[in-house]
C-alpha cells in the first residue's frame, strides 16, 4: 500500500506511521516533545517509565535514559553544542543534561512550585529556547505563570516579562519558545491561538494569527529558517468535529511570516495522516518532520475499544523531493 502523502508542491510529505521500532518490552507513553541532534538521532519525551527514547533516522531504538528522574515531560531543546535542555512541567524543573542522560544543571526546585501566577521561576514551566550565540536561556512559564524569563546559560536570572491576558505581551499558557537566527523569539501562546514574537530583552514586535492551539513549535536549521507548529485540536465537546481547527502541523516561514503548508487529513483520528494532538515537533537535516502526539487521554474519541499497549504516539513525515 502506497503511504498516505500529505500537503502539496515542495511542501509534500510521505506519513511514515510505524517509524519507530520499539522492542516489545519498552513501552513509551505520550510523547510530549522531541528533539532532533546533529546526527538527526531522535530524541523522544514521553511520559512513559523510559522518559528519553533516542532513535536514529530509521526509527531504530538506540537507548533509554531519564528512569525515576521525570514525572510529567513537556519540552525537549537540543543545543548546538549536542546538549539537551529537559522542562518537566510537574516538577517545576528545567534541566541541561548529556546526550546520554548526566544532568548537568537544574533549574528550579524539583517538586516545588513557586505560587500561581506569582511570575516567580518557575510554576509548571513549558519549554526552553537558547540564543543564537548560545550567551542566553530563554524559558516559557506556561501553566501556572504567564511569564518568559531569560537566563544565562549557567542559570542566573537576568529578566522576566508577561502576564496573563490577551493583549500584546500578554500570555494565555506560553506553550512554547523558540529562537531564531537574528535573535528573535517566538512563543506559542496557546491558548490566545497565536504566536507573538519578541527581541531579545521581551520586547513585542508582531505576532501571528489564524492558528488554533499552537502546541509544539520549531525551527528548522539555516540563517532564514522555517518555523513548524503543531496545532491542537478543539479542546471542547461542542465543536470538536469541525473542520479546518486542527489538529494539524502548519509551517510558516520567518522572515515574511507566510503560511507555506496545512498538514494533516480532515479532523482528528488515528488513521495515516491524521493527528490526536501534535503536541511535540522536530526537523531533521533532509527536511523530515517529527511529531509527537499526546494520544492516550483522547484514544476513546477516535477508536471502539480499550486504547492498545503501544498506541502511535511519535511518527515521521518523510520530505518528498520536488
Amino acid at each position: 500500500m502506497a503511504a498516505v502523502r500529505l500537503g502539496g508542491g515542495e511542501y509534500t510529505f510521505e506519513v511514515h506511521e510505524n517509524w519507530a521500532k520499539i522492542p516489545d518490552e519498552i513501552v513509551l507513553g505520550d510523547v510530549a516533545a522531541v528533539g532532533v541532534d546533529s546526527k538527526d538521532n531522535v530524541y523522544a519525551f514521553n511520559r512513559g517509565d523510559h522518559p528519553v527514547a533516542v532513535f536514529d533516522s530509521k526509527g531504530n531504538l538506540l537507548r533509554t535514559w531519564g528512569e525515576g528522574l521525570f514525572p510529567r515531560p513537556h519540552g525537549v531543546h537540543v543545543a548546538p553544542d549536542d546538549t539537551i535542555w529537559l522542562t518537566d512541567d510537574a516538577d517545576h524543573t528545567v534541566r541541561h543534561c548529556t546526550l546520554d542522560g548526566k544532568v548537568l544543571l537544574t533549574l528550579g526546585i524539583p517538586g516545588k512550585p513557586t505560587p500561581y501566577m506569582s511570575g516567580e521561576p518557575f510554576h509548571r514551566c513549558t519549554h526552553t529556547a537558547l540564543s543564537p550565540q548560545g550567551d542566553y536561556l530563554y524559558i516559557s512559564d506556561g501553566y501556572g505563570n504567564a511569564r518568559i524569563h531569560k537566563y544565562t546559560p549557567g542559570g542566573k536570572l537576568l529578566s522576566s516579562w508577561g502576564e496573563p491576558g490577551t493583549d500584546p505581551g500578554q500570555f494565555n499558557i506560553p506553550h512554547n519558545i523558540c529562537c531564531d537566527p537574528d535573535g528573535w523569539l517566538y512563543v506559542a501562546d496557546r491558548e490566545n491561538h497565536r504566536v507573538q514574537i519578541f527581541d531579545g530583552d521581551g520586547k513585542w514586535e508582531t505576532q501571528w494569527n489564524y492558528l488554533h492551539r499552537p502546541n509544539g513549535m520549531c525551527l528548522a536549521r539555516g540563517h532564514n529558517p522555517l518555523c513548524y507548529i503543531g496545532e491542537g485540536g478543539p479542546s471542547g465537546e461542542i465543536n470538536r468535529d469541525w473542520p479546518n481547527i486542527g489538529p494539524r502541523v502548519s509551517i510558516h516561514t520567518t522572515r515574511d511570516h507566510q503560511v507555506m503548508a496545512r498538514l494533516g487529513k480532515m479532523h482528528a483520528g488515528i488513521e495515516p495522516g491524521q493527528f490526536t494532538s501534535p503536541h511535540g515537533i522536530s526537523v531533521d537535516s533532509t527536511g523530515s518532520i517529527y511529531v509527537g502526539e499526546l494520544s492516550g487521554r483522547s484514544w476513546e474519541r477516535f477508536a471502539t475499544g480499550p486504547a492498545p499497549a503501544k498506541r502511535r504516539v511519535i511518527h515521521k513525515l518523510v520530505k518528498v523531493p520536488a
